[in-house]
């Protein structure tokens, strides 16, 4: 089985419970205004590898992660979803702790897929139609049924919000997210995460307009602030 990939990271500490392989997989429908990883959108532009070859890499560092485990980022790892299964499966055999990391827009199978996955860390982009559209340039539908699918299924869930000033840094769009997430009942952890410039240099070496060009990073001292409303 081959797919593709953008990169590797051994030892990720941010992306799951405890020391975890992280495979970040190439690929991705969406076009978000605060994208900061260009470089992963066109899907044959990754690094081609069998799962096979992908398994090795990560079971060398698998004494590492007794209390962590893989997980499988992007770009968007649900549209390699063939792929994703396999080597789900795989690290699955192998007593691994995986974990998804998406923004729920996939192909579809999305029932097959989280049969193998312990832990699912969603992005919310917007809790409705019109703003997720603003950012994201997709509608909702695909989303939308991927997060029923986590519901039905009652996977631990990890929701996050990149949260953009003069976007969605106000009051109100976290209250209206907290009873958006109360509508959740798998959620373990919410995070909100400052926006950040970090994407700036990629897009001009790829030749793309940065669409946020004016928008300054998040103020920290305000994002905690929002934080708090949340509990």
């Amino acid at each position: 089985m081959i797919g593709y990939i953008s990169s590797l990271e051994p030892m990720g500490l941010v992306d799951g419970p405890g020391l975890r392989y992280v495979v970040f997989m190439q690929g991705c429908k969406l076009r978000c205004l605060y994208c900061h990883n260009p470089e992963t959108w066109k899907l044959h532009d990754g690094q081609k590898i069998t799962s096979e070859e992908l398994m090795k890499k990560i079971l060398r560092f698998k004494n590492y992660y007794t209390n962590g485990g893989v997980t499988f980022s992007g770009g968007e790892p649900l549209l390699q979803n063939e792929f994703l299964i396999d080597i789900l499966k795989k690290c699955k055999k192998k007593g691994l702790h995986t974990a998804l990391d998406t923004s729920g827009v996939g192909v579809g199978n999305y029932i097959e897929i989280l049969k193998y996955v312990d832990l699912v860390i969603l992005d919310i982009k917007a809790i409705d139609e019109e703003n997720y559209q603003k950012i994201t340039g997709a509608k909702m539908k695909e989303f939308n049924m991927f997060l029923s699918t986590v519901k039905k299924l009652k996977k631990r869930l990890w929701l996050r919000s990149v949260i953009v000033p003069g976007l969605n840094d106000t009051e109100d769009y976290i209250v209206n997210l907290k009873n958006y997430i109360h509508n959740i009942p798998n959620v373990e952890k919410v995070e909100l995460l400052p926006y950040h410039l970090y994407g700036v240099d990629k897009y001009k070496e790829l030749k793309i307009k940065y669409p946020l060009e004016n928008i300054r990073p998040m103020d920290l001292d305000k994002l905690e602030k929002l934080e708090k409303l949340l509990h």
